[in-house]
């Protein structure tokens, strides 16, 4: 047989059945974990764990059944991963909120709210999916998306609207709510980034002078890089969080690399992040603060602002040890906004290093899933854009877990899918979204294709000329 009856004759597999049966092993570690609460906390089954538990599963059904619709070809993988950290969260949260009603000091209603956030999340999940039916659509708004980020990283320092909350300026208020662009804002960087690489990477990619065996990039060609360099540090300057200037500048890196291949952009990247970095240092209190208590947190115990939270928490993942101490047997309320900034600690004191173990894995899974539909795609810019969302996944759970366990400095962003927090869960919705669609795209037969859309090859110059055109615009 020719190769091109090999071709037509191969059948592309759709794995939704697969899908489906990791979906309900998700649901049942999102469910279990609801009603193993009940029991270890009250003693009891949750009264509306068929409330609960049907409309967890509603929600997951529903979006399996609009991914087998419109996205056939997509990977069975991430949304089984997404629905099961995401029900794990609700879990812990609901642990929380037990202890602080029962007197603990902190908020009310967290699960409720999280789950209607959720619900939201997996609403704007089914839109994207269902609007965007070619990813390389958004190369359109390669511009748009990045100065419409650049106003959301700007709209924290706003007088009025911007807020401070555990000493970083990175909220919004909007009514009764507190919004976090940021979270949005990294969405958008990737579509821009993509967009912009896809255009430039050929004179980016353009080797200057070698030093000790790496080919550094020309001068001419560091403004990109010099740019986000500054941004990262107006983030860590002026509105003190140290995690979204390094997610920021860490994701442009990794992208820039993909895109020239050039390892001499690592080495120019690291050298401009240490040295603002040691610059900052130097300059700012807030950012000796973090780095002393990173380095030696118990002579600050007791200070304010202080370690006791990474303390508290340290010692109550001591006390979990290799398998927890189950939920309901530890005090992860001890920890100050254990719901967000440190659900991971509350994981691992009462699900021990097993449990944490486990949901670095389920991580690991989503990230491998990304590149892997990056590895495949047929365009260049949803491949950048795959691995630039592989990358703000990892980066964000590398500096959260990072900085709970103390390997880096403490940060204060969110742990997908996990925390506490109505601007990440919906970001990070989407950004599971946008993963199905390029999956989708990259796993679709080809002769499925011909004749019926524009093939790849010229959709992907399609959308490059689009951007020279608003380029030269």
């Amino acid at each position: 047989m020719s190769q091109a009856g090999l071709v037509m004759g191969f059948v592309h597999r759709r794995r939704r059945g697969a899908e489906l049966f990791l979906l309900l092993l998700a649901l049942a570690v999102g469910i279990g974990a609801y009603a193993a609460v009940g029991v270890g906390v009250e003693g009891r089954v949750p009264a509306d764990i068929i409330g609960y538990g049907s409309w967890l599963a509603g929600l997951a059904i529903v979006a399996h059944v609009v991914v087998r619709v419109v996205a056939p070809y997509a990977d069975p993988v991430l949304l089984p991963a997404v629905t099961a950290l995401n029900g794990l969260g609700l879990a812990v949260i609901h642990r929380l909120q037990l202890a602080y009603d029962a007197g603990a000091p902190g908020p009310t209603g967290l699960p409720q709210k999280q789950l209607t956030w959720m619900t939201l999340g997996v609403v704007l999940f089914l839109l994207t999916l269902i609007v965007l039916r070619d990813h390389r659509v958004l190369a359109r708004f390669t511009y748009t998306s990045g100065l419409a980020a650049i106003v959301l990283l700007l709209m924290p320092l706003a007088p009025g609207i911007g807020k401070t909350i555990n000493g970083a300026r990175i909220w919004i208020g909007v009514g009764p709510f507190s919004l976090q662009p940021g979270e949005i804002a990294k969405v958008l960087l990737v579509i821009a980034f993509a967009g912009y690489l896809v255009l430039h990477r050929d004179a980016l990619a353009l080797a200057g002078r070698r030093v000790l065996g790496v080919d550094l990039p020309r001068g001419r060609d560091l403004g990109p890089i010099l740019g986000m360099w500054l941004i990262s540090l107006g983030i860590l300057v002026f509105q003190r969080d140290l995690g979204s200037s390094l997610l920021f500048f860490g994701l442009f890196l990794v992208m820039l690399y993909v895109a020239t291949e050039r390892p001499g952009w690592l080495v120019v990247g690291t050298l401009l992040f240490a040295g603002g970095a040691g610059l900052a240092y130097q300059l700012f209190g807030h950012v000796q603060n973090r780095v002393n208590i990173w380095l030696d947190p118990l002579p600050y115990y007791d200070r304010t602002p202080g370690s006791f939270q990474i303390v508290e928490s340290l010692f109550g993942m001591a006390w979990g040890g290799l398998i927890g101490r189950g939920f309901g047997g530890g005090s992860p309320e001890r920890v100050p906004f254990a719901y967000s900034d440190f659900i991971i600690g509350a994981i691992g004191e009462e699900l021990g290093l097993t449990g944490v173990i486990a949901v670095v894995l389920l991580y690991g899974l989503i990230v491998e899933r990304a590149l892997r539909a990056a590895l495949i795609c047929r365009d260049g810019f949803g491949k950048l854009m795959a691995t630039g969302l592989a990358a703000v996944v990892a980066l964000q759970v590398f500096v959260v877990i990072g900085g709970v366990t103390r390997l880096i400095p403490l940060t204060g962003l969110t742990t997908p899918f996990l925390s506490y927090g109505g601007s990440s869960l919906i970001a990070n919705w989407v950004i599971a979204a946008l993963l199905l669609r390029i999956s989708d795209q990259a796993r679709r037969p080809v002769p499925e294709m011909a004749g019926t859309e524009t093939s790849d090859e010229q959709a992907d110059e399609q959308a490059t000329q689009m951007v020279r055109m608003v380029d030269r615009a």
